[in-house]
C-alpha cells in the first residue's frame, strides 16, 4: 500500500484545507490520459473504486488501476518556490 512522508501527510492536509474541501475531500492519484504517468488532483470525495489512505488527517485517494502500481512506493513532499512538490519514490 501507499505510504506517506511526515512532508506528504502536512502538504496535503494543508492543501485541502486551503482549497475548501470538506472533510471527506483529499487528493487524488489516478493514471494520466496516457497511462505513462500519474496525475494528482483534488477531489471532494473517493470515486468508486479508489483505494482510501488516511494518515493523520491527509487524505488520498489512489484510483484502482493504480493501486498495484502504487503498492511499493512512498509519497513524498516538497516545498519550493512555486508551491508543493509532489514526488513517489520506490521503497526498495
Amino acid at each position: 500500500m501507499l505510504t506517506l512522508t511526515e512532508n506528504a501527510k502536512t502538504a496535503i492536509s494543508g492543501i485541502t484545507h486551503q482549497a475548501g474541501l470538506p472533510a471527506t475531500g483529499g487528493v487524488r492519484i489516478a493514471l494520466a490520459d496516457q497511462a505513462r504517468q500519474v496525475e494528482l488532483s483534488l477531489a471532494p470525495q473517493p470515486e468508486a473504486g479508489d483505494a482510501v489512505i488516511e494518515d493523520d488527517g491527509a487524505r488520498v485517494f489512489v484510483a484502482g488501476p493504480c493501486c498495484h502500481i502504487l503498492a511499493t512506493h512512498t509519497l513524498d513532499a516538497d516545498e519550493t518556490d512555486e508551491g508543493v512538490s509532489f514526488a513517489l519514490r520506490d521503497q526498495d
